[in-house]
Order: structure tokens, then sequence, then C-alpha cells
């Protein structure tokens, strides 16, 4: 993988959503072809954790992570305009202990290389976290 993405680079990632009405920061809205649903684009505002080989650690503004690929097409960094302008949407950029992340490995209840969904400050260092409902 490239060196294009670092520890506490704010990213915008592109999520496709499927649904009865989209909402004001939707883009490319397509309804389908029996008028039911809209097929549309939505940007997620979130920031690079960490940095594993070719995937990423991403926190998005409510304190969940997500595992990325480097190489998705749909993630790339934030534009001048989206820091300026969007920076209420990115989490906080101060740096986050890997312990608090809470990656799913040998916890026996998530499948391997699932990153758990967290809220910082809810974590104690050293603890493994599961899935979240």
């Amino acid at each position: 993988m490239d060196a294009r993405f670092k520890v506490n680079d704010w990213v915008v990632y592109t999520r496709e959503k499927h649904g009865l009405s989209p909402g004001p920061r939707a883009k490319n809205i397509s309804p389908s072809p029996h008028g039911d649903l809209y097929s549309y684009e939505v940007d997620k505002y979130w920031v690079v954790r960490e940095v594993l080989n070719n995937t990423l650690i991403l926190e998005t503004r409510t304190g969940k992570f997500h595992e990325m690929s480097g190489n998705d097409r749909r993630l790339r960094q934030a534009t001048w305009w989206e820091r300026l302008f969007y920076s209420d949407r990115f989490p906080r950029r101060t740096p986050v202990k890997k312990s608090d992340i809470g990656v799913a490995q040998g916890n026996p209840s998530s499948p391997p290389g699932q990153v758990a969904s967290v809220v910082l400050g809810e974590v104690s260092p050293g603890q493994v976290v599961g899935k979240s409902a």
C-alpha cells in the first residue's frame, strides 16, 4: 500500500445506502425501477486511528470503529474545504490507544478481523470488546 494515509488523517468514505427517503446530505440519488426505494450515496467523515499493512482502522464521529482496506476507491483524503467547513462532522483528533479500539481478535463471540464498535471512555485499557448490538 502506498503511504497516502497516516494516523490522525481526516478521511471521507462514500457509503452507498438504500431507503425510502434520502437525507439532506445524500448525493447521486436514483429511484428504483418501480419507485419504491432510492439508491444514494452519503459521505462519512472519519479519522484514521491505525495503519496496519493494507488495512486502516477508522473512527467515526460517534466513537465507532471500522476496518477498511487502504485501497478502497470509496475512501479518500478530506479536502481543505471539507476540513474547514465540516470539521464538526469529524471525530476529535486526539490519538487513541490500541487497547481502546477493541479489535476483536481472539474473541470467540466475533469473527476474526472484525472491529467492534465502542464508545471511547467506556472501555478500560486492555479490555477486549466483542460485537455490540
